[in-house]
């Protein structure tokens, strides 16, 4: 029985959820190496679409103004990607911003959580 061969989206998700490991275990030259590592138009933007796709998953555990916040930045990435079309460079840079937004999206996502208990509780009478 052989193994099914992982999709190019799989392989993103998986590159994203590394390089947010790597940045929240103290590396961030080998999450920045890791990102790096990636040359071809095809393996940027299957990359990106993992961290969008974490960083968009994470982001509906936000209190609302938060979430809104998180899905206009998310916005202004899918435009510096349409802009970047083809462009191995600019997709570069809009990979290192996709992967940015989702450490900060991770960061708020926690630091609401400690504060506000889990996400269930956001908008719940009484909570808060």
């Amino acid at each position: 029985m052989s193994a099914t061969p992982e999709s190019p989206a799989d392989a993103g998700v998986r590159l994203a959820q590394e390089h947010l490991r790597l940045v929240e275990a103290g590396h961030p030259d080998d999450a920045a190496a890791l990102l790096d590592g990636l040359t071809d138009a095809r393996e940027l933007v299957f990359a990106g679409a993992g961290f969008t796709t974490l960083a968009r998953r994470t982001g509906r555990t936000l209190p609302t103004a938060m979430r809104a916040q998180a899905s206009t930045r998310q916005i202004r990435l899918g435009q510096l990607r349409d802009a970047h079309r083809g462009d191995v460079e600019g997709l570069r840079t809009w990979l290192r911003e996709a992967a940015e937004e989702l450490v900060t999206v991770t960061q708020l996502a926690e630091a609401a959580r400690l504060r506000l208990g889990p996400p269930s509780s956001y908008g719940a009478p009484g909570a808060g």
